[in-house]
Protein backbone atom coordinates (compact mmCIF):
# COMPACT_ATOMS: atom_id res chain seq x y z
CA UNK A 1 0.00 0.00 0.00
CA UNK A 2 2.61 2.22 0.70
CA UNK A 3 5.14 1.51 -2.02
CA UNK A 4 1.68 1.80 -4.56
CA UNK A 5 0.81 5.60 -2.85
CA UNK A 6 4.79 6.26 -3.37
CA UNK A 7 4.59 5.31 -6.99
CA UNK A 8 1.26 7.78 -7.04
CA UNK A 9 2.79 10.41 -5.41
CA UNK A 10 5.92 10.51 -7.80
CA UNK A 11 3.80 10.22 -10.95
CA UNK A 12 1.96 12.98 -9.87
CA UNK A 13 4.86 14.71 -9.43
CA UNK A 14 6.60 14.13 -12.90
CA UNK A 15 2.93 15.33 -14.76
CA UNK A 16 3.20 18.47 -12.90
CA UNK A 17 6.32 19.38 -14.27
CA UNK A 18 4.36 19.24 -17.30
CA UNK A 19 0.68 20.46 -16.15
CA UNK A 20 1.12 22.83 -13.17
CA UNK A 21 -2.92 22.26 -12.36
CA UNK A 22 -2.97 18.13 -12.35
CA UNK A 23 -4.38 17.22 -9.17
CA UNK A 24 -4.81 20.57 -7.59
CA UNK A 25 -8.78 20.23 -7.62
CA UNK A 26 -8.52 21.42 -3.69
CA UNK A 27 -6.33 24.44 -3.69
CA UNK A 28 -7.66 25.20 0.10
CA UNK A 29 -6.58 21.97 0.95
CA UNK A 30 -3.49 22.09 -0.22
CA UNK A 31 -2.92 25.24 1.47
CA UNK A 32 -3.52 24.38 4.39
CA UNK A 33 -0.91 21.48 4.61
CA UNK A 34 1.98 22.20 6.56
CA UNK A 35 5.59 23.57 4.57
CA UNK A 36 7.17 20.53 2.82
CA UNK A 37 10.21 20.33 0.62
CA UNK A 38 8.96 18.17 -2.33
CA UNK A 39 12.17 17.34 -3.92
CA UNK A 40 11.08 15.26 -7.20
CA UNK A 41 8.78 18.64 -8.03
CA UNK A 42 11.45 21.15 -7.96
CA UNK A 43 14.00 19.04 -9.87
CA UNK A 44 13.83 20.89 -12.62
CA UNK A 45 14.77 23.83 -10.22
CA UNK A 46 17.79 22.27 -9.58
CA UNK A 47 18.84 21.45 -12.51
CA UNK A 48 18.42 25.34 -13.95
CA UNK A 49 20.76 25.84 -10.87
CA UNK A 50 23.10 23.25 -12.12
CA UNK A 51 23.01 24.11 -15.54
CA UNK A 52 25.12 27.04 -14.74
CA UNK A 53 28.13 24.22 -14.46
CA UNK A 54 27.58 23.70 -17.82
CA UNK A 55 30.18 27.09 -18.86
CA UNK A 56 33.38 24.55 -17.64
CA UNK A 57 32.11 22.35 -21.30
CA UNK A 58 31.64 25.27 -23.35
CA UNK A 59 33.86 28.17 -22.27
CA UNK A 60 32.65 31.71 -23.17
CA UNK A 61 32.43 34.22 -25.51
CA UNK A 62 32.21 37.76 -25.56
CA UNK A 63 28.78 37.17 -28.12
CA UNK A 64 27.47 34.48 -25.54
CA UNK A 65 27.64 37.24 -22.74
CA UNK A 66 26.45 39.65 -24.28
CA UNK A 67 23.51 37.85 -25.24
CA UNK A 68 23.16 36.79 -21.46
CA UNK A 69 23.43 40.51 -19.88
CA UNK A 70 20.89 41.19 -22.68
CA UNK A 71 17.97 38.93 -22.14
CA UNK A 72 18.28 39.25 -18.13
CA UNK A 73 17.35 42.75 -19.08
CA UNK A 74 14.81 42.23 -21.42
CA UNK A 75 13.12 39.31 -19.08
CA UNK A 76 13.70 41.20 -15.76
CA UNK A 77 11.45 44.14 -17.73
CA UNK A 78 9.43 41.61 -18.68
CA UNK A 79 8.75 40.21 -15.19
CA UNK A 80 8.77 43.79 -12.99
CA UNK A 81 6.68 45.86 -16.43
CA UNK A 82 4.17 43.38 -16.95
CA UNK A 83 3.59 40.32 -14.54
CA UNK A 84 4.18 42.48 -11.78
CA UNK A 85 2.44 46.04 -12.93
CA UNK A 86 0.28 44.91 -15.45
CA UNK A 87 -0.97 41.20 -13.97
CA UNK A 88 -0.81 41.83 -10.25
CA UNK A 89 -1.55 45.73 -9.84
CA UNK A 90 -3.27 46.67 -13.31
CA UNK A 91 -1.35 49.86 -13.43
CA UNK A 92 -2.32 50.14 -16.96
CA UNK A 93 -4.07 48.96 -19.79
CA UNK A 94 -3.53 47.08 -22.84
CA UNK A 95 -5.01 44.96 -25.71
CA UNK A 96 -5.90 41.17 -25.32
CA UNK A 97 -3.28 40.41 -27.84
CA UNK A 98 -0.67 42.92 -26.22
CA UNK A 99 -1.68 41.01 -23.21
CA UNK A 100 -0.58 37.71 -24.09
CA UNK A 101 2.46 38.78 -26.11
CA UNK A 102 3.60 40.18 -22.48
CA UNK A 103 2.53 36.77 -20.80
CA UNK A 104 4.53 35.20 -23.21
CA UNK A 105 8.08 37.10 -22.57
CA UNK A 106 7.47 37.12 -18.92
CA UNK A 107 7.22 33.14 -19.60
CA UNK A 108 10.52 32.70 -21.00
CA UNK A 109 12.21 34.28 -17.21
CA UNK A 110 11.36 30.77 -15.90
CA UNK A 111 9.21 32.05 -13.19
CA UNK A 112 5.96 29.96 -13.41
CA UNK A 113 2.67 31.54 -15.40
CA UNK A 114 1.01 34.89 -14.97
CA UNK A 115 -1.17 33.86 -13.13
CA UNK A 116 -0.04 31.99 -10.25
CA UNK A 117 3.09 34.83 -10.13
CA UNK A 118 -0.11 37.20 -9.66
CA UNK A 119 -1.61 35.35 -7.29
CA UNK A 120 1.22 34.80 -5.08
CA UNK A 121 2.22 38.37 -4.88
CA UNK A 122 -1.37 40.16 -4.36
CA UNK A 123 -1.46 37.27 -1.39
CA UNK A 124 1.63 38.97 -0.12
CA UNK A 125 0.27 42.06 -0.47
CA UNK A 126 -2.87 40.93 1.51
CA UNK A 127 -0.51 39.69 4.35
CA UNK A 128 2.77 41.11 3.96
CA UNK A 129 4.76 40.31 6.81
CA UNK A 130 2.38 38.42 8.82
CA UNK A 131 2.04 34.54 9.34
CA UNK A 132 0.41 34.20 6.36
CA UNK A 133 2.89 35.85 4.17
CA UNK A 134 4.35 32.60 2.46
CA UNK A 135 7.88 34.71 1.79
CA UNK A 136 8.77 36.77 4.28
CA UNK A 137 12.04 37.63 5.90
CA UNK A 138 10.42 38.59 9.55
CA UNK A 139 8.40 35.46 9.76
CA UNK A 140 10.32 33.08 8.32
CA UNK A 141 13.85 33.81 7.74
CA UNK A 142 16.66 34.98 5.25
CA UNK A 143 16.75 31.94 3.02
CA UNK A 144 12.89 30.84 3.11
CA UNK A 145 11.67 33.97 1.88
CA UNK A 146 14.73 34.06 -0.47
CA UNK A 147 14.40 30.51 -1.98
CA UNK A 148 12.85 28.11 0.74
CA UNK A 149 8.81 29.32 0.31
CA UNK A 150 8.79 27.96 -3.38
CA UNK A 151 9.92 24.47 -2.56
CA UNK A 152 6.99 24.12 -0.73
CA UNK A 153 4.28 22.03 -2.19
CA UNK A 154 1.56 24.29 -0.50
CA UNK A 155 2.69 27.12 -2.62
CA UNK A 156 2.66 25.24 -5.89
CA UNK A 157 -1.30 25.60 -7.10
CA UNK A 158 -2.42 28.61 -8.63
CA UNK A 159 -5.89 30.00 -6.85
CA UNK A 160 -7.42 31.09 -10.18
CA UNK A 161 -10.00 32.63 -7.48
CA UNK A 162 -8.04 34.79 -6.41
CA UNK A 163 -7.04 36.06 -10.45
CA UNK A 164 -10.92 36.31 -11.82
CA UNK A 165 -9.45 38.86 -13.60
CA UNK A 166 -6.91 37.30 -15.59
CA UNK A 167 -8.78 33.37 -15.65
CA UNK A 168 -10.93 35.11 -18.14
CA UNK A 169 -8.60 34.38 -20.94
CA UNK A 170 -8.06 30.73 -21.97
CA UNK A 171 -5.14 31.90 -23.53
CA UNK A 172 -3.38 33.29 -19.91
CA UNK A 173 -4.68 30.01 -18.13
CA UNK A 174 -3.12 28.08 -20.62
CA UNK A 175 0.47 29.89 -20.38
CA UNK A 176 -0.15 29.47 -16.66
CA UNK A 177 -0.85 25.47 -16.43
CA UNK A 178 1.59 24.24 -19.20
CA UNK A 179 4.34 26.73 -17.65
CA UNK A 180 7.48 25.02 -18.99
CA UNK A 181 6.66 24.51 -22.50
CA UNK A 182 7.67 28.18 -23.27
CA UNK A 183 11.28 28.08 -21.55
CA UNK A 184 11.77 24.74 -23.36
CA UNK A 185 10.78 26.46 -26.87
CA UNK A 186 12.83 29.49 -25.46
CA UNK A 187 16.27 27.27 -24.72
CA UNK A 188 15.39 25.76 -28.24
CA UNK A 189 15.58 28.81 -29.82
CA UNK A 190 18.72 30.17 -28.14
CA UNK A 191 20.44 26.73 -29.56
CA UNK A 192 19.30 26.82 -32.88
CA UNK A 193 20.83 31.01 -32.61
CA UNK A 194 23.71 29.46 -31.27
CA UNK A 195 23.98 26.81 -34.50
CA UNK A 196 23.09 29.72 -36.68
CA UNK A 197 26.01 32.30 -35.79
CA UNK A 198 28.65 29.28 -35.07
CA UNK A 199 27.56 28.43 -38.85
CA UNK A 200 27.89 31.72 -40.58
CA UNK A 201 29.65 33.96 -38.38
CA UNK A 202 32.24 31.76 -36.88
CA UNK A 203 34.33 34.86 -35.96
CA UNK A 204 32.09 35.74 -32.85
CA UNK A 205 33.15 32.49 -31.34
CA UNK A 206 29.55 31.01 -30.14
CA UNK A 207 28.54 28.17 -30.60
CA UNK A 208 25.29 26.24 -29.99
CA UNK A 209 25.26 24.91 -26.43
CA UNK A 210 27.36 28.02 -25.15
CA UNK A 211 24.37 30.50 -25.99
CA UNK A 212 22.22 27.34 -24.13
CA UNK A 213 24.49 27.74 -20.88
CA UNK A 214 25.23 31.82 -20.98
CA UNK A 215 21.47 32.73 -22.31
CA UNK A 216 19.21 30.66 -20.36
CA UNK A 217 21.11 28.67 -17.60
CA UNK A 218 23.26 31.94 -16.30
CA UNK A 219 20.92 34.48 -17.46
CA UNK A 220 18.18 32.72 -15.85
CA UNK A 221 19.69 31.64 -12.94
CA UNK A 222 20.50 35.71 -11.98
CA UNK A 223 17.46 36.41 -12.99
CA UNK A 224 16.13 34.29 -10.34
CA UNK A 225 17.99 35.23 -7.70
CA UNK A 226 17.69 39.15 -8.12
CA UNK A 227 13.85 38.76 -8.34
CA UNK A 228 13.75 37.14 -5.45
CA UNK A 229 16.40 40.01 -3.56
CA UNK A 230 12.83 42.02 -3.55
CA UNK A 231 10.86 39.31 -1.87
CA UNK A 232 13.76 38.68 0.94
CA UNK A 233 16.50 41.70 1.00
CA UNK A 234 13.95 44.42 0.00
CA UNK A 235 12.64 43.60 3.46
CA UNK A 236 15.93 43.73 5.12
CA UNK A 237 17.86 46.53 3.32
CA UNK A 238 17.44 50.30 2.51
CA UNK A 239 14.71 52.97 4.42
CA UNK A 240 11.57 53.17 5.16
CA UNK A 241 9.35 56.07 4.07
CA UNK A 242 6.01 55.16 4.74
CA UNK A 243 4.03 53.28 7.74
CA UNK A 244 3.30 50.49 5.77
CA UNK A 245 2.53 47.87 8.99
CA UNK A 246 5.19 45.73 7.20
CA UNK A 247 9.26 45.76 6.93
CA UNK A 248 9.83 47.16 2.95
CA UNK A 249 12.39 49.15 2.28
CA UNK A 250 13.51 51.34 -0.50
CA UNK A 251 17.31 50.41 -1.91
CA UNK A 252 18.56 51.83 -4.81
CA UNK A 253 21.27 48.72 -5.15
CA UNK A 254 17.87 46.94 -5.66
CA UNK A 255 16.28 49.39 -7.72
CA UNK A 256 19.06 49.10 -10.15
CA UNK A 257 19.77 45.47 -10.24
CA UNK A 258 15.70 45.23 -10.62
CA UNK A 259 15.17 47.74 -13.04
CA UNK A 260 12.67 49.89 -10.08
CA UNK A 261 11.53 46.91 -7.98
CA UNK A 262 14.26 48.20 -5.12
CA UNK A 263 11.33 50.93 -3.95
CA UNK A 264 9.75 48.27 -2.20
CA UNK A 265 8.33 50.39 0.51
CA UNK A 266 6.77 53.20 -1.96
CA UNK A 267 4.91 50.21 -3.88
CA UNK A 268 4.04 48.64 -0.34
CA UNK A 269 2.51 52.51 0.30
CA UNK A 270 0.88 52.77 -3.01
CA UNK A 271 0.75 49.64 -4.96
CA UNK A 272 -1.27 50.98 -7.74
CA UNK A 273 0.96 53.37 -9.32
CA UNK A 274 2.79 52.18 -12.53
CA UNK A 275 5.94 54.47 -11.14
CA UNK A 276 8.01 53.08 -8.14
CA UNK A 277 10.64 55.76 -8.00
CA UNK A 278 8.65 59.07 -6.69
CA UNK A 279 11.38 61.00 -7.37
CA UNK A 280 13.30 62.00 -9.87
CA UNK A 281 16.33 60.47 -7.93
CA UNK A 282 14.84 57.49 -7.69
CA UNK A 283 15.59 55.27 -10.54
CA UNK A 284 13.24 53.69 -12.10
CA UNK A 285 14.31 51.68 -15.43
CA UNK A 286 10.91 50.08 -15.70
CA UNK A 287 8.62 52.91 -15.29
CA UNK A 288 11.23 54.62 -18.48
CA UNK A 289 10.32 51.63 -20.85
CA UNK A 290 6.65 51.79 -19.86
CA UNK A 291 6.39 55.40 -20.94
CA UNK A 292 8.06 54.98 -23.81
CA UNK A 293 5.88 52.27 -24.87
CA UNK A 294 3.12 54.46 -24.23
CA UNK A 295 4.06 56.84 -26.48
CA UNK A 296 3.06 54.00 -29.67
CA UNK A 297 -0.38 53.37 -28.21
CA UNK A 298 0.45 49.69 -27.38
CA UNK A 299 -0.36 50.60 -23.87
CA UNK A 300 -2.03 53.27 -21.94
CA UNK A 301 -3.61 55.08 -19.14
CA UNK A 302 -1.12 54.10 -17.36
CA UNK A 303 -1.61 55.28 -13.80
CA UNK A 304 0.12 58.05 -11.66
CA UNK A 305 1.73 58.55 -8.33
CA UNK A 306 -1.44 59.89 -6.38
CA UNK A 307 -0.61 63.58 -5.07
CA UNK A 308 -1.19 61.90 -1.50
CA UNK A 309 2.19 60.36 -1.53
CA UNK A 310 3.86 63.37 -1.56
CA UNK A 311 1.61 64.54 1.03
CA UNK A 312 2.20 61.52 3.12
CA UNK A 313 4.18 62.07 6.39
CA UNK A 314 2.92 60.04 9.03
CA UNK A 315 6.08 58.91 11.29
CA UNK A 316 7.37 55.28 10.40
CA UNK A 317 7.29 53.11 13.30
CA UNK A 318 8.79 50.08 13.39
CA UNK A 319 7.59 46.58 13.84
CA UNK A 320 9.35 42.93 14.42
CA UNK A 321 12.51 42.38 13.57
CA UNK A 322 14.35 39.89 11.12
CA UNK A 323 14.25 36.83 13.76
CA UNK A 324 17.68 36.24 15.15
CA UNK A 325 17.69 32.47 14.94
CA UNK A 326 17.13 32.44 11.46
CA UNK A 327 14.24 30.12 11.48
CA UNK A 328 12.12 29.07 8.82
CA UNK A 329 8.70 28.18 10.99
CA UNK A 330 5.73 27.82 9.12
Amino acid sequence: MHDNYGWSKGLKSLIRWFDTDHGNEDVAAIRAKPDKVEFLRVLPFLLLHLGVLGVLLTGWSWTAVAIALGLYFLRMFAITGFYHRYFSHKTFQTSRPAQFLFALLGATAVQRGPLWWSYQHRHHHRHSDEDEDVHSPTVRGFWWSHIGWITSARNFPTDYSQVRDLAKYPELVFLNRFDTVVPMLFAAGLFGLGHFLHVHYPGLGVTSWQLVVWGFFISTTILFHATSCINSMAHLLGRRRYDTGDNSRNSLILALITLGEGWHNNHHRYMNTVRQGFYWWEIDVSYYLLKVISWTGLIWNLKPVPLAAYEDTHPVREIRPFPTDHSNRA
